[in-house]
């Protein structure tokens, strides 16, 4: 008894304390933020087809499906083309905000609100990986992912050194100025009735609003360290919660997919791969395609190996050299898709989820390849000096835990 006390102690500690992951958490912001630069960028030129008012699924017909099922878009508010330009822009550059990691709690409610806008305003538009950056979108806002890779941790780092020294830092004022800004307009679109449609995106905008505004005036005004200790606390057990629903979410895709496809004809004589490429809509590369499908045996190699390694991949948690393994195939198995069949943001969608369970260990190799690399690349000046980011020893408790290869 005195035993499981104590393991059920370290395990809350562990929760409480920190925000596991850390580094995880930055490569899905990355690569959820990356995925969706890159779509909007590629589909510019069509932007007002495909989510603007002069696409097929009209302004009219979009505000009867979001009245009847109460998701949230902002592009409802005006049907004017000016402001739909406007808000495309904003998706852009909370995108890019995102993958720097610039004001991240509020970069992450920004890139929300426009991957939500955009897809609950044509919601034909897609091709299966928009479904994981819908959800991934909303989990993101409660996740601490900016704590390292960022222009933030750049910025705290900063703070820190200069405190170090005994130099005097300056007061940050882009964070309430923006803070500021964020209101005016939540409180404008509030008593504009523009989030009549349904309560929860506006319930958590203006809670997060709050939140931001309380934790700066704990910083600045509080007297004691209590305070922030406990929002602290609370902003950890949310971010391991989001984090623990991340990878529960990734487990849940891959195994309904691979026991759905269980149960189709196509996939239990090992043809269903087949015929996915030799459709023209899938197919980028017809001659590709023909040599992977010329061989049958590969064929049936390929789809059973793929609905075996989706049932299994969940079970394979418990294990880190078998979950790793399976790792590396299910990525490959998604690059390979976006090459053949031509579908690279359902992939890099899919890959992105699938990082949530890199060892942290390969993830830091990744960024000393990274720092190397941008240490090789010409400086603007002598002066131009990057401070290294601190590591403490909750930085890595919190980068091992659990997630170890």
């Amino acid at each position: 008894m005195n035993r499981l006390s104590l393991t059920l102690s370290r395990g809350i500690a562990r929760v409480t304390e920190s925000a596991l992951g850390p580094y995880q958490s930055a490569v899905i912001r990355i690569g959820f933020a990356g995925t969706w630069l890159l779509f909007l960028l590629r589909e510019f030129p069509h932007r007002q087809e495909l989510y603007g008012p002069d696409g097929p699924w009209s302004w009219d017909m979009a505000q009867q499906l979001t009245s009847d099922n109460h998701a949230f878009t902002a592009l409802m508010w005006s049907d004017g083309k000016g402001w739909f330009e406007a808000f495309y822009l904003l998706a852009i550059l909370s995108s890019v905000a995102l993958l720097l990691g610039w004001r991240t709690r509020t970069a992450s409610v920004l890139f929300m609100v426009g991957v939500l806008s955009l897809q609950n305003r044509s919601v034909f538009v897609g091709d299966g990986g928009d479904n994981v950056l819908h959800l991934m979108s909303f989990y993101l806002v409660f996740t601490r992912c900016g704590r390292v890779w960022s222009l933030d941790a750049r910025r705290a780092a900063r703070v820190e050194a200069a405190r170090a020294r005994g130099e005097q830092v300056r007061a940050d004022r882009v964070g309430p100025v923006l803070w500021a800004v964020l209101g005016l307009a939540l409180g404008g679109a509030t008593l504009a009735g523009r989030f009549d449609n349904g309560w929860l995106v506006p319930a958590l905008l203006w809670t997060v609003w709050a939140v931001l505004g309380l934790w700066w005036a704990v910083q600045r005004r509080a007297r004691s360290r209590e305070p922030l200790i406990l929002l602290d606390v609370i902003a950890n057990v949310l971010h391991n919660g989001a984090l623990f629903v991340i990878m529960a979410e990734a487990c849940l895709i891959y195994a309904t997919a691979g026991w759905y496809k269980i149960q189709g004809s196509r996939w239990q004589d090992g043809t269903a791969v087949y015929y996915p490429l030799h459709l023209d809509y899938f197919s980028p590369w017809p001659g590709l395609a023909d040599l992977m499908s010329s061989s049958g045996t590969i064929m049936m190699i390929v789809t059973y190996g793929t609905v075996m390694v989706q049932v299994a991949f969940p079970f394979t948690l418990f294990n880190r050299r078998v979950k790793n393994v399976l790792l590396v195939l299910m990525m490959t198995e998604h690059a390979v898709i976006a090459i053949v069949l031509g579908l690279p943001f359902f992939s890099l969608a899919m890959i992105t989820a699938d990082a949530v369970f890199l060892p942290t260990s390969f993830l830091l190799l990744l960024g000393a390849w990274a720092a190397r690399a941008r240490e090789r690349l010409p400086r603007r000046g002598a002066g131009d000096r990057t401070l290294p980011r601190p590591r403490s020893a909750e930085d890595s408790r919190s980068g091992r835990v659990g997630f170890t290869a």
